[in-house]
């Protein structure tokens, strides 16, 4: 009943936290203001949820570049534990269904977020071409790879936005995998929150020279080659007793 009442009042809590935050970057804008109001948001919602976030950084990115990160998605939880522990802003590839949660459409198209249509190919090719034309200012752009939350442990099929972008633009992948966050927010529908260990993990960049644009299918295939391999650290930071005693 505790675990209950807990959740109903986390969920009631995070819901007008975005929104207050989603009206705080809309005013802001692609700022550092924005920045940190993003942040902020992303370390109250973990907080209020329970998780307590391990990272792990396989290699050291230059803060003066930008990237093409992709990841696995798990929970609604993912999106503020990768928040919580990257070093270079993040503008997002998202769904365009988001849009319908109010004041938050407009306020991440002023942040420089992109929504898309999942089911129009080329109108969402269309649309990260045009942010990148718009160009990043230091930001990088952030794929869920496998397009939908993951309700298994298997990894889904890799879409090729993530893949077309770093191969149009020459940015270097930065693959990332998220483990235990299911177990804390399940990724469908309402979910009481379980509190526990999240673990993130990011591996050496994936340098896109090594790639043609016509080969595009290797650099999907090196992305979630890379993903998998940091899925699999993630879930062993996870099996350490430190990750849950802590």
């Amino acid at each position: 009943m505790i675990l209950f009442l807990r959740t109903v009042l986390g969920w009631t809590w995070i819901l007008f936290d975005t929104l207050v935050s989603a009206l705080r970057i809309g005013l802001h804008g692609e700022t550092e203001a924005s920045e940190r109001v993003l942040r902020g948001w992303a370390h109250r919602f973990l907080r209020i949820a329970g998780a307590r976030v391990i990272v792990r950084h396989e290699a050291a990115l230059d803060p003066d570049r930008a990237y093409i990160f992709v990841s696995n998605h798990t929970s609604n939880l993912d999106v503020p534990a990768i928040l919580s522990v990257a070093d270079h802003p993040l503008r997002f590839i998202a769904k365009q269904e988001l849009t319908r949660i109010p004041l938050f459409g407009w306020a991440a198209r002023r942040m420089g977020h992109v929504f898309i249509d999942r089911k129009d190919r080329s109108g969402s090719t269309k649309a990260i071409r045009e942010r990148i034309a718009k160009g990043l200012r230091g930001a990088s752009l952030f794929f869920f790879a496998e397009g939908t939350r993951a309700v298994g442990d298997e990894l889904l099929p890799f879409k090729k936005g993530a893949a077309i972008a770093a191969l149009e633009t020459g940015l270097d992948c930065v693959p990332i995998a998220v483990a235990g966050a299911r177990e804390v927010v399940k990724p469908k529908g309402f979910s009481r929150f379980k509190p526990g260990p999240v673990a993130v993990v990011l591996e050496p960049p994936i340098p896109a020279k090594r790639f043609a644009l016509e080969n595009r299918d290797e650099m999907v295939a090196a992305q979630r080659a890379a993903v998998e391999g940091a899925l699999a650290n993630a879930r062993a930071l996870l099996a350490q007793p430190t990750a849950r005693a802590g």
